[in-house]
C-alpha cells in the first residue's frame, strides 16, 4: 500500500499532464497561502476597527518582525524540502528521510535562538524599525506575545508546510496553515473586543495569533508524522547521528539564499518604515496598509511557485528537463495574469480597500481619513509592481528547485541592494512619500530584467550538463 502511493506521488510530480500537476500542488498552496494572509491581515482588520492610526502603525513596525519568521522557516522548510524532492527524483528516499529529521530539529533550533535574541533587545530593535513615542507600547506588546513566546510555533509549522508539501503532501501542508488562519479570524474579535478591556486590543491580538499558531503547529506535527509511513520523512533524532557536511550541504545552499532573500525583503521594509515614519506617523500607517493590501497577489503568485518548486525539482534531477521547462512555463503565465487582474482591481478601488484596514467612523475620524488617503495613493502606485514581483519570485523559486543557491543569493542581493532599496532613498529624497511608492514598481522592475536573464542562463546550463 505505501509503495502504491509513493509511486502516486512519482507519477504526478513525472508523469501527470503539467497543467494537472501544477493545479494539483499549486491550488492547496494558493488557498493555504491566502488564508495565511488573511491570518496575517486579520488583525490590523480589527484593530482597525478602533481607527486607532497609531495601533496600525505599530502593527506595521512588527510586520517586519514576523516577515523575519518567514525568512528563518525558509532556512530549512525551503532549503530541506528542495533537497528532499531532489533526493525522491533520484530515488534516494533513506537519505530524504535524514535531510527531512536535521531539517525538523534545525528550524526547532533557529526558532529558540531568534526568540532568546528578539526578547534580550526588543526596545533597542522596535525603535530602529521605526516605532515612536506613541507606538512603541503597542508595538512592543505585540512583539513580546508573538515572536518571543510564539516564534516556535509559527517558524516550525511553515517549515513543516515546506517539508510537507515538497514530499507531494501539499493539501496536508495547506490544511494546517489554513486551520491556524481560520482560528484566528474568531479568535482576535473574542480577545480583543469581549475578553480584554478596551485599549488592550493590540494585546489581544497578539494572544489570538500566539493561540492559533500553537494549533496549526499541533496539527502539522501529526500530519508530517503520518505522512512519514508513506514518504521520506522523519523526526526522528537517531538520523542526525550519521549525517555529515555533504550530507547537508544542499540544504544550506539553497535554504540561506531562500532566508536572505526573504531577509532582504525584510531589510527593505525596515527601510520603508523608517523613510514613511520620517515624514510622520500617519504616512507610516498608511504603508503599512498598503503593504498588508498589496499581498494579496503575492500571497497568489507565492503559492503558485511553491506548488511549482517541487515538479521542478524533482524533474531538473531526473533529468526530464523538458518537464522542467513546460512546468517553469506555465508557473510563470499563471502568476502573470494573476498581477495584471489584480493591477486593475487595485486601480478601481484602491479607496474601499483601504478603508477596510481603518475606520473613518471612531472620534479621531480627520486622522483616520488622512491615513486612508495616504493609502489609497500608495497603493495605486505600487500594485503596478505585481507583474514584475512575480517574475523575481518565479525565478528565485526556479533556482532553489534546481539547487543553485549561489545564482539564488546572487538574484537576492541584486534586486534588492543594488535596485530596490538605493531607488527607495533616491525617490523618497527627490518627491517625498510619493516618491518611496515609486520606488517599488521601479526597482522590481529592474530587477525582473536581470531575474529573467539570470533564469535564461540557469536552465541553459542545466540542459548542457
Amino acid at each position: 500500500m505505501t509503495d502504491n502511493k509513493n509511486l502516486s506521488k512519482q507519477k504526478l510530480f513525472s508523469e501527470v499532464p503539467v497543467p494537472k500537476a501544477l493545479m494539483t500542488m499549486a491550488v492547496p498552496t494558493i488557498i493555504s497561502q491566502i488564508i495565511n494572509l488573511i491570518y496575517n491581515m486579520v488583525d490590523a482588520f480589527f484593530i482597525g476597527r478602533t481607527g486607532n492610526s497609531y495601533m496600525m502603525a505599530a502593527t506595521s513596525v512588527t510586520l517586519t518582525m514576523i516577515m523575519m519568521n518567514v525568512a528563518l522557516s525558509n532556512l530549512f522548510g525551503i532549503g530541506g524540502g528542495s533537497q528532499v524532492a531532489r533526493l525522491m527524483g533520484q530515488k534516494r528516499d533513506a537519505q530524504a528521510r535524514q535531510i527531512s529529521s536535521f531539517s525538523f530539529y534545525g528550524a526547532v533550533a533557529i526558532a529558540l535562538i531568534y526568540s532568546l535574541l528578539i526578547g534580550l533587545f526588543l526596545d533597542p530593535i522596535l525603535t530602529f524599525l521605526g516605532a515612536s513615542s506613541a507606538t512603541i507600547d503597542y508595538a512592543r506588546s505585540y512583539a513580546l506575545i508573538v515572536i518571543v513566546l510564539g516564534s516556535l510555533p509559527g517558524i516550525l509549522s511553515m517549515a513543516l508546510a515546506h517539508l510537507l508539501r515538497n514530499a507531494g503532501f501539499s493539501s496536508q501542508a495547506s490544511f494546517g496553515l489554513s486551520m491556524g488562519g481560520i482560528l484566528n479570524c474568531f479568535l482576535d474579535p473574542l480577545f480583543m473586543f469581549v475578553i480584554l478591556k478596551p485599549g488592550n486590543e493590540v494585546t489581544g491580538a497578539a494572544i489570538a495569533t500566539t493561540i492559533s499558531n500553537v494549533i496549526a503547529c499541533l496539527y502539522l506535527i501529526w500530519a508530517y508524522r503520518k505522512a512519514g509511513k508513506e514518504a521520506p520523512l522523519s523526526m526522528n533524532p537517531a538520523l542526525l547521528k550519521g549525517i555529515v557536511k555533504s550530507d547537508v550541504q544542499p540544504v544550506f545552499s539553497v535554504g540561506v539564499p531562500s532566508a536572505l532573500l526573504t531577509g532582504l525583503f525584510d531589510l527593505a521594509n525596515i527601510c520603508v518604515n523608517i523613510l514613511a515614519a520620517g515624514h510622520n506617523d500617519l504616512v507610516l500607517a498608511g504603508m503599512g496598509i498598503v503593504m498588508k493590501v498589496e499581498r494579496i497577489p503575492n500571497a497568489v503568485n507565492v503559492g503558485i511557485c511553491q506548488g511549482m518548486l517541487p515538479i521542478v525539482a524533482y524533474n531538473y534531477s531526473s533529468g526530464n528537463h523538458q518537464r522542467m521547462k513546460d512546468t517553469i512555463n506555465a508557473g510563470r503565465m499563471t502568476g502573470l495574469a494573476v498581477s495584471f487582474f489584480c493591477i486593475i482591481f487595485f486601480e478601481l478601488f484602491a479607496s474601499p480597500a483601504t478603508r477596510m484596514f481603518l475606520s473613518t467612523n471612531t472620534a479621531d475620524a480627520e486622522t483616520a481619513m488622512k491615513t486612508v488617503a495616504y493609502a489609497a495613493l500608495f497603493l495605486r502606485i505600487r500594485c503596478l509592481a505585481s507583474p514584475v514581483q512575480m517574475l523575481n519570485y518565479h525565478t528565485s523559486y526556479c533556482m532553489q528547485a534546481m539547487g543553485k543557491g549561489k545564482e539564488t543569493l546572487i538574484h537576492a542581493f541584486v534586486r534588492e541592494l543594488v535596485f530596490y532599496i538605493p531607488m527607495m532613498f533616491l525617490l523618497d529624497r527627490l518627491f517625498g512619500e510619493t516618491g518611496l511608492a515609486c520606488a517599488l514598481p521601479i526597482g522590481e522592475g529592474l530587477a525582473a530584467i536581470f531575474a529573467l536573464y539570470l533564469l535564461k542562463r540557469t536552465i541553459r546550463s542545466a540542459q548542457t550538463a
